[in-house]
């Protein structure tokens, strides 16, 4: 059984094994069984509009080779697709087409699926998964509830990033260079009320669990730094006006306290209206609206001009009681530490410039502990080690000792703590979108919410946490209540607009028969308040929550749903679970290292927490696959004009030439140009197998043979081929698998026979490259198709060592020439041998060797003059 045609074509060979392989059920998994298992995972795409481009199938392919390989190894593999559907994209245009996101979103899944069938990977489709569709966001909510009976939900007022044209807040990371990620709008800081999730309270098990993981380097350190742990002191300044209110700041050298000689305040810090003298204000409102439209990277560049305003307002600081000055600048963030900072411009950069560039006091506290160079007192800032100086009774301590004994000086004066610090801020949930998860959570009076907390053992006590979640509606103050997991999924309704109300909250706030609701704090149940309260005292009047969870609460758990998409019972069988832990092989761009990565490690381990999964990681093995630039070595986008459509690839050279193409490309973790006169090279490389393995009749090459034995030369070759591509795909060295396939495939078209076993086995080794060829070849030598599930070939090492060894012949040290001999020569005649090289011998004349340096099967050297 094969494609119909003589000649190579993938255009008749590809869609042929496509179908083989669907009506085949070939790549589909089964439950848990006595086969080892592998699961290997990509990052799954967001179905836009625009399709695939030619930089979507590089991981997608190089995940697909791993897996092949893995089944053929005798592995039962997981291999799965699924869409992260919800967010902007989909919003934005059912805003300007009135299309609803929905329908966008189906009609991009139905074209992403065609691609990425046609690109013939090797995906189990019965487990595809929808982040949108409410049998899956039925458990995203489910997870919620967990994370809100554990205390992991609160609300708050926050300044936020907000971007007035998608009249949504972004998170830190949607925000570049002060415009929205998404369109490339204008952002600014707004307080507005967000649901937030406590990720703080698992900062150190994230930094902890860091170390034990098989992932770059540079991931890591980077998660490192985003989440930021420092050890120091809290220390309070007080105002120093009639109101006496405090400034508390966090530093990791309380030693410098001394030293500080004026404070800085966030542009957003709350105390600034009220301490900011009045000659002043107009000054300070607007430095802090210039303040507003600035991203958290430009804030705190080091390189960038440094810019404050002077508030009028001074502070005492707490170790010698000295007035400094108040200032805000936007340098200072107020997400993170306390939004203030005691400034010590003697012992810190920015401090120090800052200092210079306002003619603000500078007060060395540090001198080195031992005298540097020449003797003299190193230029300020100096921001190391050494002795204390100008500090009181503190003097004459080293800096270890002064934070130790400052920081307990303020703990006896009620004026500072020892104190942790985190860069990582809590994660802001919340979206005022549409198009997005709602959030399971209704907000009732307190009275409601102490009749529910009345009834913790029922259905909606279950989740309900010991400390209340409030936050101020319509000017009362509410309390939240979950709704219990048996009501899920909350299902989004329809609207007449998909436009944000523009007023912090979502469309959803604009349908009031789902907004407001009876609710039974008994039973969770729940009506609209379009029809009659029922009787009965549990029944309660109640507001849903309108914002909608951000993209990323799809994607934080969706490795999971893989594993047992199809049950109603449970996220996932625990069975199930525990057989397939967690990929074993996760391909994905770097881009996401403090966005999806660090919120998927957050949710895995508050669910390992609650018992749902039976590991405290979600991903074992990390890879980043590298960029595919567009031919101008820029980053691919439509703007620029250099998207290439793997469509218009297949449509000329076929999926499989598309597929080894970006593998040659270089190492998978580099970042590539395309270029589209390669594509030709691996192209030809294909009709070349097909022409040293099929005749011109379309069948076995009149080279291929079945009686007698493989010629030594040949056998050699297939095994270490077989040996290398082996090697290859283990360590993701893909491209240089590919230049073994390609030295084997010159060496049998120079062959006079080639037995039909060699030709056999050499196309298994080329399956997971190019799987559709490698079919169509297998099924015309003879093979039982498919040979996905025909086992991996293995390397007969005995044949891979060689009898003769290569000698590197050096005079006076240098290289000279090369000798290859036989093993069992022995050193006399190596030696004799050697020095009939011609240019040795040249190097030698006239010369007396007054020294033989022999290294068995290594080097010969004659030292002589």
């Amino acid at each position: 059984m094969h494609a119909n045609c003589e000649q190579y074509d993938p255009a008749k060979i590809e869609p042929f094994w496509q179908d083989f392989w669907e009506n085949n059920g070939t790549f589909r998994t089964s439950d848990p069984d006595e086969r080892p298992r592998f699961y290997g995972l990509d990052m799954f795409p967001y179905p836009s509009g625009a399709g695939l481009h030619i930089g979507h199938p590089e991981g997608y392919t190089a995940t697909d080779i791993i897996c092949r390989y893995k089944k053929a190894k005798g592995f039962n593999v997981l291999h799965p697709m699924g869409w992260d559907a919800f967010g902007l994209p989909a919003e934005q245009y059912a805003i300007k087409t009135g299309t609803h996101p929905a329908q966008t979103t189906a009609a991009n899944v139905e074209n992403f699926r065609k691609q990425i069938k046609q690109i013939g990977f090797a995906i189990d489709w019965t487990r595809e998964i929808n982040t949108t569709d409410p049998n899956y966001y039925r458990w995203t909510q489910w997870i919620f509830l967990q994370l809100f009976r554990l205390g992991l939900v609160y609300v708050d007022e926050r300044p936020v990033w907000w971007c007035p044209e998608l009249r949504s807040v972004l998170a830190n990371e949607e925000v570049v260079q002060g415009r929205s990620e998404v369109g490339n709008h204008p952002v600014e800081r707004r307080n507005l009320r967000q649901v937030v999730l406590r990720i703080t309270a698992y900062a150190d098990r994230l930094l902890d669990g860091l170390k034990d993981l098989d992932w770059p380097e540079s991931t890591k350190r980077q998660q490192q730094a985003w989440i930021g742990r420092s050890e120091g002191a809290e220390v309070t300044f007080t105002v120093d006006n009639k109101a006496r209110p405090t400034v508390t700041v966090f530093t990791t050298r309380p030693d410098t306290l001394f030293g500080a000689t004026y404070l800085v305040l966030a542009p957003e810090h709350p105390l600034v209206d009220s301490i900011t003298d009045p000659s002043r204000q107009a000054d300070v409102d607007a430095y802090r609206e210039k303040a507003r439209a600035k991203s958290d990277l430009d804030r705190t560049d080091l390189a960038k001009e440094k810019t404050g305003i002077f508030t009028g307002a001074h502070a005492i600081n707490p170790v010698n009681q000295a007035r400094i000055p108040i200032w805000i600048a936007d340098y200072v963030l107020a997400s993170y530490g306390t939004g203030a900072i005691m400034a010590v411009p003697a012992h810190d950069e920015r401090d120090y410039e800052f200092a210079k560039e306002f003619q603000l006091p500078i007060q060395r506290v540090i001198e080195p502990g031992k005298s540097k160079g020449n003797g003299h007192t190193p230029e300020l800032p100096f921001a190391g080690e050494g002795k204390l100086v100008h500090s009181g009774d503190f003097s004459g301590l080293t800096t270890e000792e002064g934070r130790k004994k400052i920081t307990a000086n303020l703990e006896s004066h009620d004026a500072g703590k020892t104190s942790v610090n985190y860069r990582l801020r809590d994660w802001i949930f919340s979206r005022q979108r549409y198009w997005g998860e709602p959030m399971p959570m209704l907000w009732v009076d307190e009275e409601a919410w102490k009749k529910a907390s009345a009834n913790r053992e029922t259905i909606v006590g279950r989740a309900l946490p010991e400390e209340a979640v409030t936050s101020n509606l319509d000017g009362d103050v509410r309390y939240a209540l979950p709704i219990p997991p048996e009501q899920l999924p909350l299902t989004l309704p329809e609207v007449e607009t998909f436009q944000p109300a523009g007023t912090g909250e979502s469309p959803l706030a604009t349908i009031p028969e789902w907004l407001n609701v009876w609710f039974n704090v008994e039973t969770g149940e729940t009506i609209s308040q379009d029809e009659s309260k029922p009787e009965g005292d549990a029944w309660v009047p109640a507001r849903r929550e309108t914002n909608t969870m951000p993209q990323w609460a799809g994607s934080c758990w969706y490795h999971l749903r893989y594993m047992d998409p199809d049950n109603a019972d449970a996220l996932v069988d625990p069975e199930k679970e525990k057989y397939w832990q967690s990929p074993d092989l996760y391909i994905g761009g770097a881009e996401h290292a403090v966005l999806h990565l660090l919120y998927a490690r957050f949710w895995h381990k508050v669910l390992h927490d609650v018992g749902a999964v039976s590991s405290d990681e979600p991903y074992r093995k990390l890879f980043h696959q590298g960029i595919i630039l567009g031919t101008d070595g820029e980053k691919m986008s439509k703007s620029r004009g250099n998207v290439i459509n793997p469509e218009v690839v297949i449509d000329e050279y076929g999926a499989d030439s598309l597929r080894l193409f970006e593998m040659f490309l270089g190492p998978l973790e580099d970042m590539k140009p395309w270029n589209p006169s390669g594509i030709e090279g691996v192209h030809r490389f294909l009709k070349k197998v097909w022409r040293a393995l099929i005749g011109q009749d379309g069948q076995a090459s009149d080279k291929i043979v079945d009686e007698g034995e493989e010629t030594p030369e040949t056998l050699k070759a297939l095994h270490e081929t077989i040996h290398k591509v082996t090697g290859d795909i283990e360590g993701l060295r893909l491209n240089t698998a590919i230049s073994q396939m390609m030295i084997f495939v010159n060496h049998l078209t120079k062959a006079q026979t080639i037995q039909r076993e060699t030709g056999k086995a050499f196309v298994q080794l080329l399956a997971p490259f190019a799987p559709h060829m490698a079919e169509e070849v297998w099924a015309r030598l003879g093979g039982e198709p498919g040979i996905a599930n025909a086992p991996w070939p293995e390397a007969d090492l005995s044949l891979l060592k060689s009898d003769s060894v290569k000698y590197v012949v050096q005079v006076n040290g240098k290289v000279r020439g090369e000798l290859n001999t036989a093993k069992d020569t022995g050193k006399d005649e190596v030696l004799a041998e050697a020095k009939q090289i011609d240019k040795v011998a040249s190097f030698l004349e006239g010369k007396t060797i007054r020294k033989e340096i022999f290294v068995p099967g290594k080097i010969v050297n004659f030292v002589a003059n």
